[in-house]
């Protein structure tokens, strides 16, 4: 049994952080661990209150986690502050963890920012450097390079800028490009493009959390990058095609699509 750990808030409607990690590792058979860094209420409509968990707190839950069941992968998410960040960082050093996924949370589908501006560089600084891939949507691209995204040679051009402070993978996620969905993996000096249809679909609540989680399984059972991107991809296309219908808003995907 190969075990994933996710770092990340807890989304009460069950689309998207925690919820939708640990949905998306069950789905691919594997055992699901949690570290909780923020409680929001939220649902489709969009994210009314954040509360932010202690860094002491994260802290323990890290070491109670690693201390007894080491992740064979770990995905991080929404990690809201430079304390959290902090913590997280020297946890991955303390317990050499590996395979780790970050996935930028920074502003949610509604457009709420979610990590505080003073995080940015600490974020850039401490906790980038030790991830293995990075995957990053358009907006939080924009955010991490200050750079206008519009296009797929726009794509590349902030993947370069983040080889600036990044040596990992960078898998920028095209979603919201205006004609196409492409998305772009830079891995050892390489660029992959890995083409995608847009589904008719307008419910997405919890994609980024969903793909950064399904890698992370990928990674945990020692496929290689490329191919860990690629199943990630499959799996989300599938959770978005099945069109689940819930809620009022931006709706949340179907983790279980291929369960029986």
């Amino acid at each position: 049994m190969k075990k994933v750990l996710s770092i990340a808030g807890s989304d009460c409607s069950g689309g998207a952080g925690i919820q939708a990690d640990i949905k998306t590792i069950t789905a691919h058979k594997m055992y699901a661990m949690s570290v909780i860094t923020a409680l929001t209420a939220q649902n489709t409509t969009g994210v009314s209150r954040v509360l932010e968990v202690g860094p002491g707190f994260v802290e323990e839950q890290l070491d109670m986690v690693c201390s007894d069941i080491y992740p064979d992968a770990v995905k991080i998410g929404m990690l809201v502050n430079e304390e959290i960040i902090e913590v997280v960082a020297d946890s991955i050093k303390k317990y050499r963890l590996k395979n780790i996924v970050l996935d930028p949370v920074m502003i949610s589908t509604s457009g709420r920012r979610l990590l505080k501006d003073a995080a940015r560089q600490v974020l850039i600084s401490r906790l980038i450097p030790l991830a293995d891939i990075i995957t990053p949507n358009l907006s939080e691209a924009e955010y991490l390079t200050g750079r206008r995204i519009e296009s797929k040679a726009d794509m590349q051009r902030a993947a370069e800028d983040m080889l600036q402070y990044y040596q990992g993978s960078i898998l920028i996620k095209g979603g919201h490009l205006p004609d196409s969905s492409d998305d772009l993996l830079y891995h050892k000096g390489r660029y992959y493009w890995y083409g995608q249809r847009r589904i008719d679909n307008s419910d997405t609540h919890g994609t980024g959390c969903t793909l950064s989680s399904a890698i992370a399984c990928n990674l945990a059972k020692g496929i290689n990058m490329q191919e860990s991107v690629a199943n990630g991809k499959a799996y989300i296309t599938g959770a978005i095609s099945a069109k689940l219908r819930l809620g009022h808003g931006n709706g949340p995907l179907d983790h279980c699509w291929e369960m029986e």
